[in-house]
């Protein structure tokens, strides 16, 4: 049971994450337009609130698990370089001066 919640990818590349950003925005204002002048319409302030209640959980649903389209960008990492050896590591560095504050 738990490898099956292990299997789920729970990643975003960059441009999915931008592309999350500008739907819930999205999503957001048009609600928010709506439920104003639905509510300015009717005169009811609570309609507008419930309005743009059900924008946001729509654009939380659509924006906040990792769906697939959020993912087809994906950084390619450069391969490790291996280290050849502890020399250069262990040696303290002999040129840099050390900054004096007055």
């Amino acid at each position: 049971m738990l490898s099956m919640f292990k299997s789920i990818p729970t990643h975003m590349d960059y441009k999915g994450q931008k592309l999350a950003e500008q739907i819930f925005q999205g999503i957001i204002l048009v609600s928010a337009v709506i439920g104003f002048i639905y509510g300015l319409t009717i005169q009811q302030f609570g309609w507008t609130v419930y309005i743009m209640l059900v924008g946001f959980t729509v654009s939380c649903l659509l924006t906040l698990p990792p769906w697939p389209m959020y993912r087809r960008n994906p950084l390619h990492w450069q391969p490790a370089i291996p280290e050849t050896s502890g020399e250069n590591r262990d040696k303290p560095q002999e040129n840099l001066k050390k900054k004096k504050h007055k």
